[in-house]
């Protein structure tokens, strides 16, 4: 298991993103609530990907989680088709516009 408390700085290294830009974005999560939403196409996509994990991981024990995360990162998403299609590419995107340096 990887501990949660090491999550941001192995994203910002995982992914170069400045710490400038993570640091401020993880601040505004230590505060959540958890509601039932009303968009269906949130739960068409959550209930997708949780079919394409179990396709992935079918007849493996202990599943590396991190390899899951990045192959269900390349799964193209409705939302995004306008834009990058792929919540990867939207977060090279995204990230492209905070520069390290």
């Amino acid at each position: 298991m990887v501990p949660t408390a090491t999550l941001f700085a192995r994203f910002t290294a995982a992914h170069n993103a400045a710490a400038g830009y993570v640091t401020p974005e993880a601040s505004e999560m230590d505060q959540f609530r958890l509601a039932k939403t009303a968009n269906r196409s949130v739960v068409g996509i959550m209930n997708e990907f949780i079919f394409l994990a179990d396709a992935y991981t079918e007849g493996i024990d202990q599943p590396h989680l991190h390899a899951l995360s990045l192959r269900l990162a390349e799964t193209p998403c409705g939302p995004l088709y306008k834009r990058h299609i792929n919540p990867d590419r939207e977060l090279a995107a995204l990230l492209a516009q905070h520069p390290t340096t």
